[in-house]
């Protein structure tokens, strides 16, 4: 097999052309590996390396590319990379280099995702929600959550945000269930609500 052509069709990938008129798309770093251009042959053998190479290397780049954009574990970094078309294999090899490099840490991650959630005021199970949500592992979400502040300063300014004076008790309601929305406990907005002279004595609607 010939390779007729190699060409820059993107900033950042090339696609290479062989003779029997099928192309690979390919990240310049294998092509500068496999030292790929016009007129050279190729053995069967080594065009399955070549393919190999250019799956592997798909799956690093993209990785970098979600990694830069948001957050994510290392199992919902390979769940997204297969969704988007790698393989499974190419996908954990990605997963894997991106740890060796320190750029996928779930520890870390979860960390992120409790500071987040923090800041836009959020109580203890919405914030179990996002790393569920996020597939941390179970085993880190103590260590994650082991700094929480007491919820009472985020009730009372949750509360004082949205309840004026001449509150009435649905207005109160109302508010105690856009709490647990958020994923604060009941027990936690009763004292909150109580601190206020309002005696909720029933659940709130989630």
């Amino acid at each position: 097999m010939q390779i007729e052509s190699v060409s820059e069709k993107k900033a950042g990938r090339h696609w290479l052309r062989l003779s029997d008129g099928s192309t690979l798309r390919l990240y310049p770093q294998t092509v500068a590996e496999f030292d790929l251009r016009p007129g050279r042959e190729l053995t069967q053998e080594e065009l399955a390396k070549i393919r190999a190479a250019a799956g592997v290397m798909s799956a690093k780049m993209r990785a970098v590319r979600i990694v830069s954009a948001s957050a994510v574990s290392a199992k919902d970094l390979a769940g997204r990379l297969e969704r988007k078309g790698e393989t499974r294999e190419d996908a954990q090899a990605a997963v894997a280099w991106m740890q060796s490099l320190n750029l996928v840490d779930d520890l870390e991650t979860a960390r992120q995702l409790v500071r987040r959630g923090l800041a836009r005021g959020y109580g203890i199970n919405r914030l179990q929600q996002m790393l569920y949500e996020k597939q941390i592992p179970k085993d880190l979400w103590d260590t994650a959550l082991a700094d929480l502040p007491e919820p009472d300063e985020a009730i009372d300014r949750f509360l004082d945000s949205r309840l004026g004076p001449q509150a009435d008790r649905k207005a109160w309601k109302k508010a105690a269930d856009a709490l647990v929305r958020r994923g604060y406990l009941w027990q936690d907005i009763r004292r909150g609500l109580h601190r206020r002279g309002q005696f909720a004595d029933e659940e709130p609607e989630e």
